[in-house]
């Protein structure tokens, strides 16, 4: 008897696991049934476990079975790379795997040379890979300067004129140098660049006014488009304006500005006139003081002479009578003209 229900034990014990054996393979095979049909009946060559893998490793499998689906489909395959292992590695690595394979299809329908782990750097370097692959195909146009910027490229002919230019870059994807190129922004400076310098360059505006392909023909020859993600295509001027006359402007700010040097100058002279004639007032009033102080001597003498017995009184009156009349001839000289007068006395 306890060997009998030993035996029943154990059998529910199989039967039990052989349920629960069957429910995990029933559930497995519910959930990816419909992608391994998929595989199969396109032959993606995903297999159930490889399937089973992809969730240890924490891998959606419907983005890899489709995406190799789609390769699969379009004529690509192992051979271009394009292995499950690959697509479960780029998706990983946080890439959009959808968006690469689209972009490897585009770029072998258009005949571009785009190979699988080319699309997987250029996506992982955050650049949008289906883009860049349908600007190769489809190239676009940028505006020079960007159409939400209110100012235009402002250059200035050697007759002084200003030109205002708006032009439009056609360019296209170049996909050997997507990972590493410069960007629009790049493009967009240099072209603006170019455009400055072949209006710099034209001896007058209306040279430019009558071929603005001169400018187009300029930048093109430059290579603007070295070490960018970029092929120019064409430049073309959408709009040139006649903008302020700059040489007129800069002569007469420089014409001010001569004037008010020489004013400066000319000041420094006066400055340096009054303080020459502040010094020979100086010294007139110098040779004055002298003179005074001459003849305030002059009494002294007379009277020393007196005393000596050189001079007489009848001397003295004379002196005295040629003073008056040295005096008299001073005030008419400086009356003017009228009628004379006679003075003195011997």
């Amino acid at each position: 008897m306890p060997d009998q229900q030993a035996t029943q034990l154990i059998t529910l014990i199989v039967i039990a696991a052989v349920l629960v054996f069957g429910l995990i393979v029933l559930a497995i095979f519910i959930r990816y049934f419909r992608f391994w049909i998929q595989s199969k009946t396109t032959g993606a060559g995903i297999g159930i476990f490889d399937l089973l893998g992809m969730t240890f490793r924490k891998v959606d499998p419907k983005v890899i079975v489709r995406a190799k689906v789609m390769a699969v489909q379009a004529g690509l395959g192992d051979a271009e790379g394009i292995t499950s292992k690959g697509l479960e590695a780029h998706y990983l690595a946080g890439g959009n795997v959808a968006l690469v394979i689209k972009a490897i299809i585009a770029a072998h329908k258009a005949k571009f040379d785009l190979t699988f782990k080319q699309a997987c750097a250029i996506d992982l370097a955050g650049r949008d890979v289906l883009e860049a692959v349908q600007t190769s195909v489809y190239p676009k146009v940028i505006d020079c300067p960007p159409r939400n910027s209110s100012q235009a490229l402002s250059g200035v002919a050697r007759n002084g004129i200003e030109l205002r230019v708006r032009a439009r870059v056609t360019v296209r994807t170049n996909l050997a140098q997507v990972i590493g190129g410069a960007t629009e922004e790049t493009v967009i400076a240099r072209v603006g660049e170019g455009i400055v310098s072949g209006i710099g360059s034209a001896e007058t505006h209306l040279e430019v006014l009558e071929t603005p392909d001169r400018i187009s023909k300029r930048v093109l020859s430059r290579r603007l488009d070295s070490q960018t993600a970029f092929e120019i295509v064409s430049i073309d001027i959408a709009d040139i304006e006649v903008g302020d006359n700059v040489g007129a402007r800069l002569q007469g700010d420089q014409a001010e500005a001569d004037m008010k040097v020489a004013r400066a100058r000319a000041e420094g002279r006066r400055a340096l006139a009054v303080a020459a004639e502040q010094e020979k007032i100086a010294h007139i009033e110098e040779n004055r003081a002298k003179l005074v102080e001459a003849e305030a001597e002059v009494p002294k003498a007379i009277a020393e002479a007196f005393r000596g017995g050189v001079l007489g009184i009848l001397d003295y009156y004379r002196l005295r009578n040629v003073q008056a009349d040295t005096e008299m001839r001073a005030a008419i000289a400086h009356s003017g003209p009228g009628p004379a007068k006679s003075g003195g006395s011997s």
